[in-house]
């Protein structure tokens, strides 16, 4: 199976590190009305029981709107609550074995920062999608290395689809879609925003292959 994602392009959103629930419930359910592509749960300083609370207040969210929502990292978290998949890092398990763990149903994404070889060692394991970056200078990860957008041409020969994350506007957006990302992740470009719906409605303008 090549990837289980329901949609082929389109607006990835990860959720920013926000410690009160009722607000992050609040949110992402009115940015869930102009629906991305997937959500994912992304809280690192979090402990387990809040990180349990906020994911479930999300799936609740998701399920409504039919919305993908992915856990950051904790592969027992989306397990547990019944979360559509996870996203792995490096650092993170491996994706064989959380694969024989959540089955064949659930989607396992990738981060393959700008390392073409690691891309192709994924890609042969039943994973979803591969993401690359950071693309652009990112406010979430100043520190990360860049990820060279000819990536993603190389990566069509994968046969994976591909998420570039990390310093992502609605003006060099476009540059992803002609460099032949198929998703778009973004946090801080929404979150950030004084209006986050409409910094949203501009990803989903700028980035043309998906409607909100």
């Amino acid at each position: 199976m090549t990837s289980r994602l329901p949609k082929t392009a389109g607006i990835y959103l990860i959720t920013p590190q926000m410690d009160d629930t009722a607000r992050l419930r609040s949110v992402i359910g009115s940015l869930l009305r102009q629906p991305p592509a997937l959500l994912q749960y992304r809280h690192k300083g979090a402990d387990q029981a809040l990180r349990r609370q906020q994911a479930l207040a999300l799936l609740t969210l998701c399920r409504e709107a039919g919305v993908p929502l992915v856990i950051n990292d904790d592969w027992n978290l989306a397990r547990e609550i019944g979360a559509d998949g996870v996203h792995l890092g490096a650092s993170d398990a491996d994706p064989a074995t959380v694969r024989a763990e959540l089955g064949t149903g659930a989607l396992i994404g990738v981060s393959c920062y700008g390392d073409f070889d690691r891309a192709e060692a994924m890609a042969g394991l039943d994973v979803d999608y591969l993401a690359f970056g950071a693309v652009f200078a990112s406010p979430t990860k100043p520190l990360a290395d860049k990820a060279p957008l000819t990536l993603f041409q190389q990566a069509r020969l994968l046969g994976k689809p591909t998420v570039a994350i990390g310093g992502i506007t609605p003006d060099n957006s476009r540059q992803l879609r002609d460099a032949g990302a198929d998703f778009i992740a973004v946090i801080s470009g929404v979150f950030d925003a004084p209006d986050p719906a409409q910094a949203l409605a501009a990803y989903h303008h700028a980035f043309s292959k998906v409607s909100p």
